[in-house]
């Protein structure tokens, strides 16, 4: 098995083109580290690192340095990471589905450039108001972390300095970042965007194994401790990976049947096809909204408790702690909605009845038009309901692991959520666009033996 990956990945340099995308992509990619680490003039990073070290990556403000690759951490470049850019692709897409205007600009030709070109815009607006939000968290740094010190290097009569040069750096970092992931997409291997975040993860392997080992080898003793829980974790571990890409990959095929048809004197006779519904429809979105939404309720009530002196109020937001009973169970509901949520505004099947029936295609069984539509309404509102269980599953566990098992964040947080499914869904894409170049090539992809079928 080893030694047919190794040969499939040796094969994937005997191609030009390939190797060509591969080395580029990893270049770039290598960038994106770099920017991680290349410090904003005049922060004091290493005390912002430490507060990290010992905080953990829990929280909101964990799961957006993990994002960034770390680089929020270190007070670099990147600290924004590639975030705005997503957030502002999401609300593009979201406006597309309830505004007429831009729906039709969709359909047009050149649509789709012009809306890509609108995102790029409001990415630097939420660049300005991210990165000043950030701005002024360095400067007040309490905020982030009781007895963190002080950030900023500058003294009082050039802050307003700092505050516009921070603001500028952290907003070119960010579109330095989407120009980085723009290439790779074009000339390289996989999905650029998602590679940028997919690398900052993945990057922060080596901190999850040496908090693993820490954890049942503490102190330097390496008699073994605790190899039962080690075992299970691993077991665990492998579960969760393998759910994943089952889940992932999982898709319910409806067949369409296309009728004869007439084109000019010609006839094109009727064929038998099949139109995937992915089970996991949404991706990652819901956990990602889910989290964020309820990370503000449990800081406001908390302040609001705190500054009126309502007892009632911080008793509140002690229940909405991320890993009690309540958080999870609202949690999970918001999973849930949002899953349901995403595919309403996604998944048109009004439009997909009407494009089969003007291609004379249906589906067996079902009257083309309405009755089309209500087929396909129903197929995927079943499907959903599977996969947003499994998004829920998939999103507590590494809360439950750090909540009620004591595991470091840095090591919970690759046993599932978001974590877990963004690299994993990278990773079957890029791994997909590699096997096509082999496959175009006369050679056999990752799936199959790695031995070479043909000659190029």
């Amino acid at each position: 098995m080893l030694a047919s990956l190794a040969n499939t990945f040796g094969n994937c340099f005997k191609i030009p083109e390939l190797k060509s995308r591969i080395i580029f992509t990893a270049a770039l990619l290598a960038i994106c580290r770099v920017i991680a680490y290349v410090r904003v003039p005049g922060l004091n990073g290493a005390a912002l690192e430490e507060f990290f070290n010992k905080a953990g990556s829990g929280g909101a403000v964990g799961m957006y340095n993990l994002f960034t690759g770390g680089a929020l951490e270190h007070c670099a470049v990147g600290a924004l990471g590639i975030m705005p850019y997503i957030s502002a692709t999401i609300i593009i897409q979201l406006l597309t589905a309830v505004v007429p205007q831009l729906s039709k600009l969709a359909r047009e030709e050149g649509g789709r450039t012009k809306l890509i070109q609108y995102g790029r815009y409001l990415t630097v607006l939420l660049c300005l108001l991210q990165g000043a939000f950030i701005t002024f968290g360095w400067e007040k740094p309490d905020a982030l972390g009781q007895g963190l010190g002080r950030l900023v290097l500058y003294s009082d009569q050039y802050l307003w300095w700092y505050r516009i040069q921070t603001l500028l750096v952290l907003t070119t970092g960010t579109m330095l970042l989407m120009w980085l992931g723009e290439q790779i997409t074009e000339r390289g291997i996989g999905n650029g965007v998602s590679l940028v975040i997919t690398i900052g993860i993945v990057a922060r392997l080596p901190k999850a194994f040496q908090g693993l080992k820490d954890m049942f080898f503490p102190a330097g003793d390496m008699e073994g401790k605790n190899l039962g829980h080690a075992a299970a974790l691993v077991l665990l571990l492998i579960g969760v990976i393998a759910g994943v890409i089952a889940v992932t990959q999982a898709q319910r095929k409806i067949p369409v049947q296309y009728a004869q048809r007439a084109v000019g004197r010609k006839v094109y006779s009727g064929g038998t096809s099949f139109m995937p519904l992915r089970v996991n429809y949404a991706g990652v979105m819901p956990i990602i909204f889910a989290g964020a939404i309820l990370s503000f309720p449990q800081q406001l009530f908390a302040k609001m408790g705190a500054y009126f002196d309502w007892p009632f109020l911080m008793k509140i937001g002690g229940k909405l702690t991320e890993g009690t009973f309540l958080y999870l169970s609202i949690y999970g509901v918001l999973i849930l909605f949002f899953s349901y949520f995403w595919v309403a505004t996604q998944f048109n099947e009004l439009q997909i009845a009407d494009d089969l029936k003007k291609n004379g295609g249906y589906v067996p069984g079902v009257r083309p038009g309405q009755a089309t539509s209500d087929f396909l309404h129903h197929a995927m509102t079943r499907i959903t309901l599977a996969g947003a269980i499994f998004l829920t599953v998939i999103a507590v566990i590494p809360i439950i692991l750090t909540r009620l098992m004591t595991i470091p964040p840095d090591v919970a947080q690759f046993f599932g959520g978001t974590s877990m499914l963004i690299t994993v869904g990278v990773m079957l894409d890029t791994m997909r666009q590699v096997e096509s170049h082999l496959m175009m090539r006369h050679y056999d992809g990752f799936l199959k033996k790695g031995r070479m079928r043909g000659r190029f």
